[in-house]
């Protein structure tokens, strides 16, 4: 794989991520004309439209200037595709097609690899985060009831309407369809714990730091805490909680996590 041709042509940009240019493409997928490769590349579009994905993200328009010959140039219209993008590509062409049937290959196993790696990544992510934010949620609640808070879950409330645009904890229980029998925490993904985290760090830091006393006060800082993460979220361009999927339990993160590990330690014979 790593002296395949689509190996080779490969790019990275500036921030480190893979592209391949949609006209470097075309030969090795046996394309001739460009033409003719812009109707693969329209249909590939659809499909990934079709899928949900933001077509953007995966075929981004750029121009090109190449040289005419006595030092003239002249612009040309080109794409920089992603991975999932040459994977669509290829997908839409005719698997009779020698090269057609490389690049299926060779962009079904990369892609696949690419998925593995990154719910790897953000298995560790959920994991970590969800260790970090039962410990602060413990040193949250020793902070609220110094601040003399008698009603914790009410405490709770007002954080989590804070950041949730007005959601309180059953309610955002009921927008991700989960059972009575499943905590929240345990079913969101490495953002939406980092946002909590957050929330519950800075709620504590505020109670103490204000010396804050009584119930309605506290509430009243929580929901404040919850409101900044909330705006900032908003002002990073960022997706609100309230939208981020349902993960499944993480039980599962760490059992891939803990798979994963068997896997690389080496098997010593006692």
């Amino acid at each position: 794989m790593t002296d395949n041709i689509f190996e080779r042509i490969k790019k990275i940009n500036e921030y480190g991520k893979e592209f391949w240019g949609a006209r470097d493409l075309m030969s090795p997928l046996g394309y001739a004309r460009w033409d003719n490769f812009e109707v693969a590349i329209a249909r590939a579009k659809e499909a990934c439209k079709n899928s949900g994905q933001d077509v953007a993200d995966h075929f981004a328009g750029v121009t090109k200037m190449v040289p005419i010959g006595s030092s003239a140039e002249r612009s040309i219209d080109d794409y920089n595709l992603s991975r999932y993008a040459c994977y669509l590509i290829a997908q839409n062409g005719d698997p009779r097609k020698e090269e057609i049937a490389l690049a299926q290959t060779y962009f079904v196993i990369q892609t696949r690899k690419q998925e593995v790696q990154e719910l790897q990544i953000e298995d560790g992510k959920r994991v970590y985060l969800r260790g970090e934010m039962k410990e602060h949620n413990k040193n949250l609640a020793k902070a609220a009831k110094e601040a003399g808070v008698i009603n914790y879950a009410n405490f709770q409330d007002y954080g989590y309407m804070g950041l949730y645009g007005g959601l309180r904890q059953k309610d955002i229980h009921a927008r991700k369809r989960l059972k009575k029998t499943q905590a929240i925490l345990d079913h969101m993904g490495s953002e939406e714990l980092a946002a909590n985290l957050f929330r519950a760090t800075q709620a504590e830091a505020k109670l103490r730091r204000e010396n804050i006393l009584g119930q309605d006060k506290a509430n009243k800082a929580h929901h404040e805490v919850g409101k900044k993460v909330r705006q900032t979220i908003k002002e990073l361009g960022g997706t609100m909680p309230e939208h981020l999927p349902t993960h499944e339990n993480i039980k599962e993160s760490k059992k891939r996590l803990k798979k994963m590990t068997k896997k690389s330690l080496p098997n010593v014979k006692q």
